[in-house]
């Protein structure tokens, strides 16, 4: 609907140059009222406060108070109170919408009968409707599609930077912080987005993405944590921290020397980065059955050969004893890691 908005504000164009209205409107008004344009504040009657600034501004009001009105058409059919237009066409079809802030070409143009609502930019929060409240939008475009479908509306949504949530139409609870942060969300809901591109495909809720692109690839999938991480499109319920080849390292303070309490659990982690857990290997005869003497099978095993040694990277020559991986694989392959070149880790 705001398209048609400049069809308005052409049209104004062809009003006469001056018209008859008494008061004139180029000044005071009783009421603390202040209008300069062609039919500025024209259907005034018992409002006050009011400032309109601009061809046919608060064209329609009648006893709506405190508004403030600059730009052509600004606030054109508003009869409310507290809502402030700058900008051509800037709540151009407000009607009883209250405590609304406009600023740019056509911001919140077909905002109605939704209040609290702040928009600063082109276009931004232009076709918000019906019970779009709540709403910040700072930026060219931001939250540009913010409506109401049947009885569910936009809501409480922040958006900052250009085509931040611009395709947000029923989602509610989301911030936005960047270029094109969230831009492809219609319907998700409670998504925190900061950075360029952060959680631009989503729809899904509850996200959280920190940095440029991160969670960019996240599609339908809910309580992602992406922090500099791309994503994956199917993810869900994944935390992602970091980049495969960018980050080489990781230092994460308030571990060591810590004791952990409770039951302990052997942290390992793949190839790809991915953090898990194993039971500790159990001992006690109370976990096991079917015992029996392994006879030759243990000679193997009982030919392995512990020793000392210090690691080459221990700077401090710590003392330690185990086995050589090497050794262990000529015993039996399988009890041996290796890393992602094929060499014997561990």
């Amino acid at each position: 609907m705001f398209f048609l908005i400049p069809v308005a504000l052409a049209l104004f164009a062809f009003a006469p140059a001056a018209q008859a209205v008494s008061p004139a409107p180029d000044g005071g008004y009783p009421g603390n009222n202040t209008a300069e344009g062609t039919n500025a504040l024209f259907s005034l009657t018992t409002g006050g406060q009011n400032t309109a600034l601009g061809g046919f501004s608060l064209f329609s009001d009648t006893i709506g108070n405190n508004n403030t009105a600059v730009g052509a058409g600004a606030l054109f059919k508003n009869k409310a109170n507290d809502n402030t237009a700058t900008g051509a066409g800037a709540l151009f079809n407000n009607t009883t919408g209250i405590q609304n802030t406009a600023t740019g070409l056509a911001a919140l143009a077909t905002n109605t009968t939704a209040d609290d609502n702040t928009a600063t930019g082109f276009q931004a929060l232009a076709s918000n409707t019906g019970n779009g409240h709540g709403n910040t939008a700072v930026g060219s475009q931001a939250l540009l599609s913010n409506t109401t479908i049947g009885v569910n509306s936009g809501f409480d949504n922040t958006a900052v930077g250009l085509l931040a949530l611009f395709d947000n139409t029923i989602g509610h609870g989301n911030t936005a912080i960047g270029v094109q942060a969230l831009q492809a969300d219609t319907t998700g809901a409670v998504n925190t987005a900061v950075g360029q591109g952060a959680l631009f495909h989503t729809t899904g809720n509850s996200n959280i993405a920190l940095g440029s692109d991160a969670g960019f690839n996240i599609m339908t999938g809910n309580n992602n944590i992406d922090i500099y991480d791309p994503g994956v499109a199917a993810d869900a319920n994944t935390i992602r921290i970091g980049t495969q080849g960018t980050q080489t390292a990781t230092f994460i303070a308030g571990i060591s020397g810590v004791s952990e309490g409770g039951t302990v659990a052997v942290v390992t982690i793949n190839g790809n980065g991915q953090l898990g857990t194993q039971l500790p290997v159990v001992s006690s005869r109370r976990f096991k059955k079917e015992i029996k003497p392994m006879d030759k099978a243990s000679e193997a095993i009982l030919g392995l050969k512990p020793v000392t040694f210090q690691l080459k990277s221990d700077s401090k020559g710590t003392p330690q004893f185990g086995l050589i991986a090497e050794e262990v694989a000529q015993v039996n392959p399988d009890l041996v890691m290796r890393d992602d070149k094929g060499e014997i880790y561990t």
